[in-house]
This record gives C-alpha cells, structure tokens and sequence, in this order.
C-alpha cells in the first residue's frame, strides 16, 4: 500500500538527501534527543552496541548510502528506500534478500507522539541497529522465507504477521537478569519503552504456540509482551514456527 502523503526525499527507489529541510532535521534532533536518554537502561545490549556501530548521531538524518556500507561489512543486509506501508510479498520478498525497506519521510512537528504508518525515525532509528546482529537478521530472513511459502495465503500471513508483530516490533529480551527491548514499534516510542518495561503489560516468556494465538493491537499500546532470553533462541524457534504454523491452518482447513 502507498502512503498519501507526498515523498520529496525519494527518487527512483533511492533517498535523496538534499531535500530534507530544516523542519525535517529539526525533527530528527527532537525524536533522537528524546529517546538517546532512554536507551542505555531499556534497550537490549545489542541495540545499544549496534546503535554506534552504524554512527547514528542527533545532528544528521541516517544517510542510507554511509549506512548501507557498514550494515554490508557487519551482516551483507542493506536499506531499501520506499514510499511507505509496501503489500506483504514484496515486503517479504525484501527482508528474504537481505534488504529491509525504509521509509525516507520524517514525521511533522505536530506528529511527534503519534502516527498512522511508520516513519523514517522508527523505520531506520528503531530498526537498523538490530541489522547488526547476525542472529537477528537470520531470524529475520528465515521468517520471511516462510511468510513466502504462504504469501497467497491471507490466515497464514495473519498468523506470520503475528510473529513479526510481537518480536521484530514489540520483542522483549531478558539480559543480565533484567527484561530490555529490542522491538522497533517499543524503541521508535518513548511512551511505550516505558511502559512495556514497567509492572503494567503482560510479560510471558515466548513460546511459539501461544504467540500465535495472541492477538495484538494497532491503536494502543500493547496488552501482552514476549520475552526471548537470547537472539539464537529467536533464529532457533524457525522451524518451530514452520511446523505450528502449518498445523494451524490444517486445523483451520485453509493450507
């Protein structure tokens, strides 16, 4: 799906650098400057460490041709430049070539806490970092293998959106004894980084099964939270997803 709004930072599938204005920058500082404080006792290790790895600084808008150079040396993944919200294959069909899409708009002064499809900040703030995780990116690749198999299938996909929807987005990790987020929808949001560290949310410990029984919501922050203990237990949950997945839509008789 394309976004409405009017791209002037994309051409030819590529940032176009030179039209971020000074609102665009100005935004960028603001979003960064109020989630950096947050990051080094909420967010995974991780993150953290691939946040400086991939040289994100409050003073310049990420440029996707420098940071593709370093995420190719550290996992061979790069950034792929698109309008907005992309159908579900090509979406996939990207993240199984090692290419995530990024949206290249910043959000507005007025739409600092809240937007309806995601933006550069939480497309490429909130996820790059993680792209520097070898564990990560195979779980993230391998998922989309799968999503692939069943892409004309719309409760299969459903159920794949799940998996996406409640790790690469709104996972939690437990470190040091301590529950942190690596999810992008969490870290791209200073409210809910908060939040779902706190007492508040449901924290279960991830098990494939019942996360895909779980539904999530897009208009709120979320009710339940999984918690990994490392990224390998992610990457190694693949073929567990597989085989749930298909005895699911046996189930429902939709394979």
């Amino acid at each position: 799906m394309k976004s409405k709004r009017q791209i002037p930072t994309l051409q030819n599938m590529k940032q176009v650098y030179e039209k971020y204005t000074a609102q665009d920058h100005q935004v960028w500082q603001i979003l960064f400057d109020r989630q950096i404080g947050n990051i080094p006792h909420a967010a995974s290790i991780s993150f953290v460490e691939g946040l400086e790895k991939v040289n994100f600084t409050r003073n310049e808008i990420p440029n996707f041709e420098k940071t593709n150079k370093v995420l190719e040396v550290l996992t061979g993944w790069k950034l792929v430049a698109v309008e907005g919200i992309v159908d579900d294959k090509l979406f996939f069909q990207l993240l199984s070539e090692k290419k995530f899409p990024a949206t290249t708009w910043l959000r507005t002064i007025d739409e600092l806490d809240y937007l309806e499809e995601p933006d550069m900040f939480h497309d490429v703030f909130a996820h790059v970092p993680l792209l520097a995780n070898q564990s990560f990116v195979n779980f993230l690749e391998a998922m989309s293998a799968i999503a692939l198999e069943h892409i004309d299938n719309t409760r299969a996909i459903e159920l794949i959106s799940r998996v996406y929807w409640y790790t690469i987005e709104f996972g939690l990790i437990r470190e040091n004894n301590e529950v942190r987020i690596y999810g992008a929808g969490i870290l791209s949001s200073a409210g809910e980084t908060k939040f779902s560290i706190s007492e508040e949310p449901i924290h279960k410990k991830y098990e494939v099964t019942a996360l895909l029984e779980t539904d999530y919501r897009k208009d709120a922050f979320q009710e339940n939270y999984f918690i990994i203990e490392s990224y390998e237990q992610l990457y190694n949950s693949i073929e567990m997803i597989r085989e749930e997945l298909k005895l699911k839509l046996l189930k429902m008789k939709v394979v």
